[in-house]
């Protein structure tokens, strides 16, 4: 079996990586929710983009394969791992701001968290990677119309339960 040969120095790859490893550790932390989780799914996001850089330089958009490729991995790992349930935290009073910031981070997650996961990825793309229906429709093989569905059905979803428990 023939390995391929990483980018050597010099291809351009070191300064992509340098350039594009916050956004896609950004990307990857709202997909996942653990930051752990988002620096194992960027970095084998950019081993992936590393192996097929010759390929990618020719067709000028590595950005757009490094977030398809972190989010088919993301939606993989999903599909592979079940998720276990863990129970309720009890309520603490909130005494002061940082804790209140850390109550409502923890919030956000949780809600996050009950989303399905490809609802979760059109949301994080759409808000966090910044990207149009279309280049995410172009992202996860779907019709931008679909796009919009999983958005409408995912804001919605996070509405209901912000409210139920807000």
């Amino acid at each position: 079996m023939k390995v391929p040969a990483f980018p050597p120095d010099g291809s351009g790859f070191d300064a992509f990586v340098r350039q594009s490893a916050a956004g896609l550790l950004r990307l990857g932390n709202i997909l996942t929710l653990d930051r752990a989780a988002a620096e194992d799914l960027a970095q084998e996001t950019l081993i992936r983009v590393g192996l097929a850089w010759p390929r990618l330089r020719a067709d000028g958009n590595p950005v757009g394969y490094a977030q398809r490729t972190m989010t088919n991995l993301f939606l993989n790992q999903r599909r592979r791992r079940r998720p276990v349930p863990i129970g309720t935290i009890p309520e603490i009073a909130r005494e002061d701001t940082a804790l209140a910031a850390v109550d409502s981070t923890a919030t956000v997650r949780r809600i996050l968290a009950s989303l399905p996961p490809k609802q979760r990825a059109v949301i994080a793309l759409r808000y966090v990677a910044d990207l149009s229906d279309d280049e995410i429709g172009r992202l996860l093989d779907c019709a931008p119309a679909t796009v919009r569905s999983q958005l409408s059905r995912g804001l919605s979803r996070l509405r209901a339960t912000l409210t139920t428990e807000g």
